[in-house]
């Protein structure tokens, strides 16, 4: 029989780890956890960005509804700011009918073409962001004429 096989020396049994080995892998999870880390905080920073947008074109909607809905449109700038922070501004133009071949046809039109630009605005860090929408909205040119002669 052989003595060996049942008795092996205590060198020839070394199941643990060095100590190189240990502090390598601990390298290795601290630089691991180090990424995770990073990009755990990059997505909570692009999911705080696509919020603030988010609330942008939210209250750009809301405030854009309510002009179109206004009764009397006047042309003019208008400004104003939201209760959490962000600000808007609108400018409201009477869009002249030059593509016809003459004023006087324009004038003959029973409906005036207003331009309606709004822009959303906060501040996000130390930049200030932006979102912007434009459309146009017909009124009745009586109604447009009578605020135009009004102070």
């Amino acid at each position: 029989m052989n003595r060996h096989r049942h008795f092996p020396s205590p060198i020839d049994d070394s199941r643990g780890f060095t100590l190189i080995e240990t502090l390598v892998a601990v390298m290795i999870l601290a630089i691991s956890l180090v990424v995770v880390m990073q990009l755990f905080s990059g997505g909570l920073k692009a999911n705080r960005i696509s919020n603030d947008y988010l609330y942008g074109i939210f209250h750009a909607r809301e405030k854009m509804e309510e002009l179109l809905l206004a009764p009397e449109l006047l042309p003019g700038n208008f400004s104003g700011e939201f209760d959490d922070g962000y600000h808007w501004r609108a400018t409201v133009d009477l869009i002249e009918e030059e593509a016809l071949e003459g004023e006087e046809e324009a004038r003959k039109l029973p409906v005036a073409t207003m331009g309606i630009q709004l822009e959303v605005f906060w501040t996000s860090g130390l930049r200030e962001k932006r979102f912007a929408l434009s459309t146009t909205r017909l009124m009745e040119r009586t109604a447009v004429e009578k605020a135009a002669e009004q102070p």
